[in-house]
């Protein structure tokens, strides 16, 4: 398969990498000790995923790639932060990847926390938890009062959010999607399924 040169071709990879998940027939590509060699000494993404750090969200996995494919940075809930920030903008600037993937889940256990937070149920006392919700609650209560109620609509609210937030704070990711050298797309994925699917995009994907 040729090596993905711009967002549209990039996307259409992760999507024929997730058909395969699916099908629960994987290629396996370059996972081999040639391509371990090769990719030593240097690395050229087709794409960067910020996602969850759900323990089942597996990026190469679920994507059927391999190693050097994916610029993958993660936290609980896929919430923005500087290091966030600056780790995808080094995926844009240095390493020249033409997709940014937001990838988000069904039953997201800091989506859930966050609802709970919001109706006064959260029964958590780790504090970093508590700061990781109060930067998702401004969206689950915006959500709120627009009269959605399951976590799957303040799911796709939320990771809607974060490319808003994201093209807020980063010049530098705007201005590419604005040029035409960078799409940005948001995604949510289907634990049980295990099928991915767009929820928005920003940029140009055929």
């Amino acid at each position: 398969m040729a090596r993905p040169q711009d967002a549209s071709s990039a996307w259409e990879a992760l999507i024929r990498g997730n058909q395969n998940f699916v099908a629960g027939t994987p290629a396996h590509p370059r996972q081999d000790a040639d391509i371990r060699k090769v990719t030593a000494e240097q690395q050229r993404p087709f794409a960067a995923l910020f996602g969850c750090a759900d323990s089942r969200l597996a990026a190469e996995m679920i994507f059927d790639v391999g190693l050097g494919d994916l610029f993958v940075v993660r936290n609980a809930g896929q919430v923005i932060a500087e290091t966030i920030l600056g780790s995808l903008e080094f995926a844009v600037e240095v390493l020249n990847v033409p997709l940014i993937l937001v990838l988000g889940h069904d039953e997201c256990g800091a989506v859930r926390s966050t609802m709970n937070a919001a109706d006064g149920t959260l029964e958590i006392e780790g504090e970093y938890i508590h700061k990781l919700v109060s930067r998702i609650m401004p969206t689950v209560q915006r959500g709120l009062d627009a009269g959605e109620r399951s976590i799957d609509d303040l799911t796709t609210r939320h990771i809607q959010d974060t490319i808003e937030e994201m093209l807020e704070k980063s010049d530098l990711i705007s201005s590419r999607v604005k040029t035409g050298k960078l799409a940005v797309v948001g995604a949510n994925y289907k634990l049980e399924l295990g099928e991915v699917h767009m929820v928005c995009s920003h940029g140009e994907i055929a």
